[in-house]
């Protein structure tokens, strides 16, 4: 059984071809999808402190439909299960629900910024 990946975008790369047109059109993608850093979980915290739920809900959607694409497997998970908590109102579960998704958050940014270090042409870094 294969890992349950914290980033990985081989399959988006052989899509594309797997050649250097491709790992510059990856990295862009890449580059682009965490440009806003730690910035969208900080207005969705801050929503949730609010009491605004149904934003967060949708901050979070949104930012999992934006990492999903950089095969953020664990992130998206943990996004789901915080925005169904979120939608079903089960406050005692968004602390925890939300360390969670900050935490593979946190993992997926950091992957992506090795894979970039690694692979993207000068200008993306």
């Amino acid at each position: 059984m294969s890992e349950v990946s914290i980033f990985s975008v081989d399959t988006l790369l052989k899509y594309m071809g797997n050649d250097d047109k491709a790992r510059a059109m990856v990295g862009k993608i890449v580059a682009d999808a965490c440009a806003p850093g730690m910035q969208p979980l900080l207005l969705a915290g801050t929503a949730i402190r609010e009491g605004r739920l149904t934003d967060a809900g949708k901050m979070l959607h949104t930012l999992r439909g934006a990492i999903g694409t950089l095969g953020a497997k664990r992130l998206v998970s943990a996004s789901l299960e915080l925005e169904q908590a979120l939608l079903g109102q089960h406050t005692e579960q968004i602390p925890t629900l939300f360390a969670s998704v900050d935490a593979e958050y946190r993992l997926v940014l950091h992957a992506a910024e090795n894979w970039l270090r690694q692979n993207a042409p000068e200008q993306m870094r």
